[in-house]
């Protein structure tokens, strides 16, 4: 039989709502040991620096261009199982597109490599290759967390994700123990992490899927193209933090960048919390709405919006009354109460976006969703070059106005969605659930 966490009728969460959320969990706390411990190594946050700017590189570029096969693998092969029909020619059409994609972006960064090495890693080539091998990685890895969603076997799909926190932080560990002073190593132990996991699910056999009929590219593609829009801008709006620092800072500020980096890990505490759970929540509500009961489903997400408010303020208030202590004590770091204050701010409230887009995505919303968080990112850009001089205080409202931005769109949209009588299908409700663009 096939690994799969089916519900308790005690219990009644989706299937894989534990595992997933174990797998989120282990690799969310991974990424704070790994800053930890990476800082230790190296002995200073500006020699960490150019490893920083490579973690919200990466997560910014290989989660927005492949999370959506992941999504639309995870459903095509979903309709293919509830069917009956194998879904090897399902996974053969959208590994070339990954492959055809990881080559594009490849070839933009190897093309742009004098201005990302001169602009973005200071004049580090190791830092470059680095981010072009990460970029690759990923590419099987979400392949592979597609498979394993589409087939239920959310086992798999947890142990591909938690691997990859766990195998980042050992290789880091292993790195310090043996004394290297560079950070082009620890460059690479972000670049290689997913593959680890991959490799195991491959080799017990998760990974595998029948013969079945051939695959046309509309089976495969139906919303691929306003997830990939969608999914660009929202990595790439919670990764902007950490990036835009660190393309403004000049060569003295290299600790500020690391510093900052910090700051946005602790503000992430409440994210990290949501989107562990965030899959028990969101499908008892679509399966509500799938029963035509949308009473019940505005009510659920009422309570659930209230809940995730509550989080977010706790986070908020949590960082104003004790952010300054905690960084210090964890990080070492140095960061004001309305620099952690903002961050938090920024970061509940892009849970808040988070929450409600994954409701409109189940809303078969899939546009709205994209063009909300295209307008968070202009918003994002335009307010952090024109708001303030000061380093770090710009680019924070840039993220508070942003979230805000891209949450009004958001909420406006999925009262649109509820008003037209609009119900989820079984792919829209597996690409709600997986639809996770911040990564560790």
């Amino acid at each position: 039989m096939e690994p799969s966490d089916q519900p308790s009728p005690r219990v009644p969460l989706p299937e894989g709502t534990i595992s997933v959320g174990i797998g989120l969990l282990i690799a969310g706390v991974a990424s704070y040991a790994f800053f930890k411990v990476g800082t230790w190594a190296l002995g200073s946050d500006a020699a960490f620096a150019p490893v920083s700017a490579l973690w919200f590189a990466t997560f910014a570029l290989a989660p927005g261009f492949f999370l959506p096969l992941e999504q639309e693998l995870g459903r095509a092969l979903a309709h293919r199982r509830a069917l009956g029909q194998g879904g090897r020619p399902v996974v053969r059409k959208v590994a070339t597109l990954g492959a055809v994609l990881a080559s594009i972006v490849g070839l933009v960064i190897i093309f742009a490599s004098p201005v990302i090495t001169r602009a973005y890693f200071d004049g580090d080539w190791v830092m470059v290759i680095a981010l072009l091998v990460a970029f690759a990685a990923y590419a099987p890895a979400h392949i592979a967390r597609g498979i394993s969603s589409g087939n239920g076997r959310f086992h798999s799909y947890a142990v591909v994700m938690g691997a990859d926190g766990v195998v980042r932080i050992a290789l880091c560990v292993m790195l310090a123990v043996v004394g290297v002073k560079t950070a082009g190593p620890f460059g690479f132990a972000v670049a290689l992490a997913p593959l680890p996991g991959v490799l195991y699910v491959w080799s017990r056999r998760q990974l595998r899927t029948e013969a079945g009929p051939d695959a046309e590219w509309n089976e495969v593609t139906p919303n691929l193209g306003w997830l990939l829009l969608g999914s660009v801008f929202a990595a790439s709006l919670v990764n902007a933090g950490p990036v835009a620092v660190n393309l403004l800072a000049d060569t003295s500020q290299a600790d500020l960048v690391t510093a900052f980096a910090y700051g946005v890990l602790l503000a992430r505490v409440p994210l990290f919390l949501f989107q562990a759970v965030q899959a028990a929540l969101l499908p008892r509500l679509s399966r509500l709405a799938a029963r035509n009961e949308l009473d019940e489903f505005r009510s659920g997400l009422k309570r659930l919006m209230m809940l995730v408010l509550a989080v977010g303020v706790v986070g908020v208030v949590g960082a104003f009354l004790l952010g300054p202590p905690v960084i210090e004590r964890v990080y070492g770091a140095d960061l004001s109460r309305q620099t952690l204050t903002m961050l938090a701010l920024g970061s509940a409230t892009y849970m808040l976006a988070l929450a409600i887009a994954q409701a409109v995505i189940a809303l078969k919303g899939h546009a709205l969703v994209s063009m909300g968080w295209a307008v968070g990112m202009a918003t994002f850009l335009v307010v952090t070059w024109l708001s303030s001089d000061d380093l770090y205080f710009r680019v924070e409202l840039g993220l508070v106005s942003s979230s805000m931005t891209a949450l009004a769109f958001f909420a406006f949209a999925l009262r649109s969605r509820l008003r037209s009588g609009v119900v989820p299908t079984h792919g829209s409700l597996l690409e709600a659930m997986t639809d996770m663009p911040l990564e560790s």
